[in-house]
């Protein structure tokens, strides 16, 4: 029967070896997902889920504008209230085809 001096050593021995395996194993993962990305062309935001706002969900994302002031260049999405300068121009008889991008 082995002597406790002899498992410490036998334990601490193991633990190094598992950590060098385990390095080994993360730089040989490392190497694929680099290989695959090249092969793909993907980029480290395409992993992340960060694309463009068109794949994005979710809230808080842009929307491309609908309408247009051509006096101020001010913009509205058509989404939320109306803004002030697009409510005036209704009010004084344009129309909201007018100002359509």
């Amino acid at each position: 029967m082995a002597s406790l001096q002899e498992l410490i050593a036998q334990k601490e021995a193991l633990e190094r070896e598992i950590e060098r395996t385990r390095h080994q194993d993360r730089s040989d993962a490392i190497g694929k997902v680099r290989a695959l990305m090249d092969q793909y062309g993907l980029s480290a935001a395409d992993l992340s889920g960060k694309g463009s706002a068109k794949t994005r969900a979710g809230k808080g994302n842009k929307v491309a504008a609908k309408y247009r002031n051509s006096a101020t260049g001010d913009t509205w999405s058509g989404r939320g209230l109306q803004p002030k300068w697009l409510k005036a121009a209704l009010g004084a008889g344009r129309k909201l085809s007018d100002f359509a991008l």
